[in-house]
């Protein structure tokens, strides 16, 4: 006799032939997962090994399944659960004391490897009755990348508080100006003076209704109000507490209408030079661009605003930059009177997101000290900005050092070796061309000039050969040559390499500030401890060639500048060497570490005319940035106390040194927040201080447009990519950015890769000021939607957007269930806080795919939530029926 009772025991039924006996094991009713305790497991250590042999970390042809017939579904999760287990031995090791720098380097380029092929695996793989996307799943998702609207209101910072009735202070004395207002070929320009308002009270609304009136008279629309801006309690840390502090008074603040049609401008009647400086003050080092009005010209006094902290003689303008600003090295000031600075960024805050961990920024300011525009170069991972050059047609060059990919899917010899990189934007902070260069060992630029003729000229230091040049030892210093030329005669501009040299000593070089000046092109670093100055000069194509060399002694400082005035290279920087082989010394070393400022001759030989002046006091004084005018030398750095250490109290100064007689002719000093403020550039502009400081208006045109270009306005580049796969089926369909894509054309781009099973529309956040546009990506109606995943590490798009990758779908969707890795594409093995993250975020994946896994198991209810039948999957309603066939043959 037949024991069919394990058989009938599946299915409730009871053996006609048996009167009981022992239970019996219960079926197997899913194969055994990976990482069950009863299968076979691999160390860590062999699977780092095998990964980084090279072997794919998601393969379906190495996993065995030990129930016959079971869903594809569960091969497929097996193997990505065993790509992520790789990944996360990879990050484990990582994080091991004692690697060497080419084991690190392995393991980092490995992983990106791995989680790119991991992207892809989601992207293409097709499971049943679960979906696994790399992100999260939901119904509306919109870019965090957001374009500011054209704006028709300029509102200035605040310059009154209190009560509306008060007198306002910046109105007092000598006002005047002229508002320009364009309407199509017409320009009108209407003079305001405020000593026409007689007797009246200067007040916030006296004063409006005054400007107004003119502009009324004067027949355009464009007018003038004010602004509320409601008083805000402060919190403020003391040790470890939080301390809450009253409101102040409310404050006023000018606010500009553009009329319909109509280009509003500012013009000063009187002005003086202006100087701006950026520094970082307090603990966290908090970045702020400070704006001065010096001695000379006709701009009424310099006065405090309503929000200046430590003020000091002579400033206009204080604002805090952006947060996420972690770094800024160069500024330089554009032929419209406009600050360039470009700025080290860790984060990008909420409408401009970066990519990785680090990207560099160009970021316009006005004269008011307004942000008008930043451009973000777009890394993928890490990159640092150290020099500015602007030419006099208004491009803007920018030189650094980028860690992995920079142009879409290039990284470099290695993901965790520093290039050097060249960009050069036009005058709308649009990129016109990039080049990186690097050696096989680590290498930056950190200096950039334009030369005649479209040629760029970079500088910086390797660590081994820069292409088609010999290393020399240690660190090398080079200098490149760079000729802008047009892919075709219609087509983009981009720039080919002419030439490269590498110079130097068998020690460390470096190349700290470089000036072109004719023929010539003058640099200056420390090589092997010293102070070397080197003069090349250009052929006709204005590639370089080394004419003369000058050793000005031990350095134990750095350089800060270097420029051609009035028939002399003028050199600056810091030391504590009170004898630097320079010549006649007209102020002699102080102590510590002083600023020294040099005059050299042309050609660098020995003169008689050389100068040499130190300036500083008895403690340590640093000479941050330095800017030549007229046969001055402005120098802005900090000073710190004898005997005081790193973090004691620095002040700040920016002082003006005559050339000749290293006379101080201007010098003033200030604090920041904690006591710590250290200045880190300078930039003059002449004629760019007025009375319109006061009020915080710009000279020169408002409410400039920001580009609507995505490459422009967010850190996506061009041939950044994303995909869109249909939810209901169908192949993944590539989405690339290109370089004149917008919102609206990326809405279309995302609608028909989606086959229409998405609606993506372009929307405006009004809760922020000012309103932006963002695109909102939802399910079209009666479709399933579709699932967005991340282009490949190096070209992914969806960070620079702001998007998650994962699905988009309707609500109660249950045509599968849908699991979300939540595993970011930008992940790294970079430092330590990132193998962390790593670590963390594999684990929460895994875990999730154990979670898909259970759901294809039998379901505690009735129906199954995927399929509506009584059994949990395709594949066991299949094996039930087999059962029931063989139990009614063996019954008959």
């Amino acid at each position: 006799m037949i024991n069919n009772s394990y058989l009938l025991g599946l299915y409730g039924a009871t053996n006609p032939y048996s009167s009981g006996g022992p239970a019996l094991p219960k079926p197997k009713t899913q194969p055994t997962a990976p990482w069950a305790s009863s299968a076979a497991t691999t160390k860590p250590s062999d699977m780092v090994r095998a990964a980084l042999a090279g072997r794919r970390l998601i393969n379906e042809s190495a996993v065995s399944l030990d129930m016959a017939g079971a869903s594809a579904d569960y091969r497929k999760l097996f193997a990505l659960y065993q790509g992520l287990n790789s990944l996360s031995a990879l990050a484990d090791r990582a994080g091991a004391k004692g690697l060497t720098n080419l084991e690190a380097d392995q393991l980092s380029r490995r992983f990106s490897e791995g989680l790119a092929e991991l992207s892809t695996y989601l992207s293409t793989a097709a499971f049943s009755d679960v979906r696994l996307v790399q992100g999260i799943s939901q119904t509306t998702v919109k870019t965090g990348a957001a374009i500011e609207k054209d704006p028709t209101t300029y509102v200035t910072q605040p310059i009154h508080d209190g009560a509306l009735s008060d007198p306002v202070k910046a109105f007092e004395g000598d006002v005047r100006f002229a508002i320009g207002v364009k309407s199509g070929s017409s320009t009108k320009t209407i003079a305001i003076d405020l000593s026409e308002m007689g007797d009246t009270p200067r007040t916030m609304e006296n004063v409006v209704d005054y400007i107004n009136t003119q502009l009324s008279d004067a027949g355009v629309q464009t007018r003038m109000a004010r602004e509320l801006i409601p008083a805000q309690p402060k919190v403020i840390k003391a040790g470890d507490k939080s301390i809450t502090l009253p409101a102040g008074p409310d404050q006023w603040a000018l606010k500009v209408r553009g009329g319909t049609g109509e280009t509003v401008s500012f013009q000063a009647v009187d002005t003086s030079d202006a100087v701006y400086v950026t520094q970082g003050v307090g603990a966290n080092k908090t970045a702020q661009l400070l704006k001065f009005q010096v001695d000379g010209g006709a701009a009424p006094a310099a006065q405090p605003g309503v929000n200046g902290s430590f003020w000091v003689d002579g400033r206009v303008g204080q604002t805090n930059l952006p947060a996420g600003v972690d770094a800024i090295r160069a500024s330089a000031v554009g032929p419209d009177g406009a600050l360039w600075v470009v700025a080290d960024l860790t984060s990008g805050g909420t409408n401009q997101p970066i990519k990785g961990a680090r990207d560099v920024a160009l970021m316009k300011f006005d004269s008011a000290g307004n942000l008008l525009q930043t451009s973000l170069l777009g890394a993928a991972s890490t990159a640092n900005g150290y020099s500015i050059a602007v030419a006099d047609d208004g491009r803007v060059a920018v030189a650094g050092s980028v860690i992995g990919a920079l142009e879409p899917g290039k990284s470099g010899d290695s993901p965790k070796t520093a290039d050097s990189f060249v960009t050069v934007f036009d005058s709308t902070g649009k990129e016109m061309w990039t080049q990186r260069r690097g050696a096989k060992a680590a290498d930056e630029a950190t200096q950039v000039s334009f030369g005649p003729d479209g040629v760029v000229y970079v500088a910086g230091r390797s660590q081994s050969a820069m292409p088609g040049t010999t290393a020399i030892g240690g660190w090398d210093s080079y200098l490149q040559t760079f000729k802008e030329q047009k892919t075709s005669v219609i087509g983009p501009v981009t720039g080919v390499s002419l030439s490269t040299l590498q110079f130097g000593s068998t020690g460390d070089d470096s190349v700290q500030a470089m000036t072109t000046s004719g023929s010539n092109i003058y640099t200056a670093g420390v090589e092997s401890g010293r102070i070397v100055v080197r003069q090349f000069t250009l052929d006709a194509a204005g590639v370089p060639t080394l004419a003369a060399t000058r050793d000005l002694g031990r350095a134990n400082g750095q350089i800060s500048g270097i420029a051609v005035e009035n028939g002399k290279v003028v050199l600056a920087g810091q030391t504590d060497n009170p004898a630097l082989d320079i010549g006649t010394v007209t102020n002699a070393h102080a102590g510590g570490t002083d600023v020294f400022v040099a005059t050299l001759s042309l050609d660098l030989q020995a003169s008689g005319d050389d100068r040499l002046t130190y300036f500083g006091s008895d403690g340590n004084d640093t000479a941050a940035d330095v800017v030549v005018k007229d046969g001055k030398i402005w120098i802005t750095g900090a000073h710190r106390d004898a005997g005081a250490g790193k973090t004691d109290p620095t002040r700040a100064y920016l002082a003006r040194l005559d050339l000749e007689t290293g006379a101080v002719e201007y010098n003033q000093t200030w604090r920041g927040d904690n006591d710590q403020a250290t200045p880190s550039t300078i930039s003059i502009v002449s004629g760019g201080a007025s009375v319109l400081d006061r009020l915080g208006l710009p000279q020169g045109e408002v409410m400039q447009s920001e580009s609507k270009l995505l490459t422009v306005a967010t850190s996506a580049r061009a041939g950044d990519q994303f995909t869109i796969t249909p939810a209901g089926g169908g192949r993944a369909v590539t989405v690339t950015i290109d370089d004149k894509d917008t919102l609206d054309t990326l809405a279309k781009k995302i609608t028909n890769a989606s086959n229409r099973q998405l609606k993506v529309t372009v929307i405006t956040d009004s809760k922020v000021n000012p309103p932006v546009q963002r695109l909102q990506i939802v399910a079209a109606d009666n479709k399933e939607g579709a699932v967005i995943s991340a282009g490949a590490a190096g070209k992914d798009a969806l960070a620079a957007l702001g998007l998650t990758p994962g699905f988009v779908g309707k609500t109660g969707d249950k045509s599968a269930k849908t699991y979300g890795l939540n595993l970011s594409n930008t992940l790294n093995l970079n430092d330590p806080a990132s193998i962390k993250a790593a670590i963390d975020s594999l684990a929460s994946a895994m875990t999730i795919v154990r979670s898909a896994y259970r759901s294809l198991g039998p379901q505690t209810s009735t129906n199954n939530t995927m399929t509506g039948k009584g059994s949990s999957t395709a594949y066991q309603q299949a094996q039930q029926a087999s059962y029931q066939a063989a139990l009614n043959r063996l019954l008959a």
